[in-house]
């Protein structure tokens, strides 16, 4: 049996070591160390991780919110939408996650609209999804159209707004119930509000609704000297654990988490602190273990461009990101696969994202996959391990920041909750 308490992962001036069985190599420092300490003990005294523990209770009969993982039959899913989308305001933490070579954009459309022409490519690209998705029978909710351009203001800072097209990044699923993440850019802060009419409608069906701490988003939540440069610059900050959000409160992207059963892995990143990962790891003990994991990353930012979780112990590892603690996965009799060189060529916008959005893919079941038409290569690969292929193109939406497993939230899987470590 696999027990992951807190694997190894990086913090200001502090690393999280691998904890398998009860063996403790090592803790954190200061006050990572003992709140991790703290919950770490109250769980062992309240779930050893056997695999016939029970849930806190049933998911209601009529309730249309249920899925515990990346890969049973999908019934009911959220697309996001590209209309209205804005550039974001060029902050502190938007700096350091994006690419130097983009730093320009930010400056010039900051708080604009998209280039109008790529955007409406964009939302064509995702009508058609939406209309492929339903004709394998899914159902497809939006959620609502918002003016992004509206400035506000709070008692701490001052922003536009971005996009609803990501429902991924702040919407977890976990069982019947769904989380709303609280975000780390000033940009998103209100994103939120483009959901609440289906959250609602989920809710009035018996979901259950939690919405994670909202942070200020004070200047004190980002490190405002953050030394970023170049890729390089990041490669040595992110191996000593420095990332641009401080542990000043708990803050947390969902698409940092990704979904296995009574497992869910977590990456510290730019946009996800331990404060806003121990939130988590707390609200959903003892029925689920959270496990930190990291990678080989020059700019951490969401999980599933990196680590892909594609069937019952099945995972896509990017290759230019390996996982440092992959060597677990193996031991626990998991497949590894590392996808294909992306085809994307150089000179297409990547305003937000990586060529690596090819592998962020969505599985419809265990054996269809939703993947770009453009990258034959993938495609190759996910049919030589028997999954058929649904060929769709979203290269222009690509460059808003997500391939098929950003754009959407999955709401209802086909499946019950099991554990795949044990």
């Amino acid at each position: 049996m696999l027990r992951v308490r807190c694997l190894r992962g990086g913090s200001r001036g502090a690393e999280a070591a691998h904890y398998i069985g009860s063996r403790v190599r090592r803790a954190f420092t200061g006050w990572v160390q003992r709140t991790f300490q703290s919950t770490q003990a109250a769980t062992a005294s309240q779930n050893t991780c056997a695999a016939d523990d029970k849930a806190t209770g049933p998911v209601p009969k009529d309730c249309l919110v249920c899925s515990y993982n990346e890969w049973d039959p999908l019934e009911e899913v959220i697309v996001g939408r590209a209309e209205n989308a804005c550039v974001p305001p060029f902050s502190v933490e938007v700096k350091a996650n994006t690419y130097e070579k983009y730093w320009g954009f930010y400056q010039k459309f900051g708080g604009q609209s998209f280039p109008k022409d790529h955007l409406k490519k964009a939302i064509a690209e995702i009508e058609e999804m939406c209309n492929i998705l339903k004709r394998e029978g899914i159902i497809v909710k939006r959620p609502d159209p918002i003016d992004w351009s509206v400035k506000y203001k709070t008692p701490d800072f001052e922003s536009t707004g971005m996009y609803a097209a990501m429902p991924r990044d702040i919407l977890l699923v976990v069982g019947n119930e769904i989380i709303e993440a609280p975000m780390a850019w000033r940009a998103r802060f209100f994103e939120y509000r483009a959901y609440r009419r289906l959250i609602k409608e989920y809710f009035n069906s018996g979901a259950k609704w939690t919405t994670a701490p909202k942070p200020t988003m004070a200047d004190e939540l980002y490190d405002q000297n953050y030394p970023i440069h170049s890729v390089e610059d990041r490669h040595k900050l992110a191996a000593q654990g420095k990332f641009v959000t401080t542990e000043f409160e708990p803050c947390f992207d969902a698409a940092d988490f990704i979904r296995a059963g009574r497992d869910i892995f977590v990456q510290r990143s730019q946009v996800t602190n331990y404060m806003g990962i121990e939130w988590m790891r707390r609200h959903l003990a003892p029925d689920y273990r959270v496990h930190i994991i990291s990678f080989k990353d020059p700019n951490p930012m969401h999980i599933d461009a990196t680590f892909n979780i594609i069937g019952p112990g099945l995972v896509l590892s990017n290759p230019d990101r390996p996982c440092h603690q992959i060597e677990l996965f193996k031991k626990a009799g998991w497949t590894v696969i590392q996808p294909p060189v992306p085809l994307i060529p150089d000179d297409h916008p990547l305003w937000m994202s990586s060529k690596w959005l090819s592998m962020n893919v969505l599985m419809l079941d265990e054996k269809r996959v939703m993947v770009d038409a453009n990258e034959t290569s993938i495609q190759k690969m996910f049919e030589k391990l028997g999954i058929s292929t649904i060929k769709v193109n979203i290269r222009h939406a690509n460059s808003l920041g997500g391939g098929f497993h950003c754009w959407t939230c999955d709401i209802r899987r086909r499946g019950a909750l099991q554990s795949y470590f044990d």
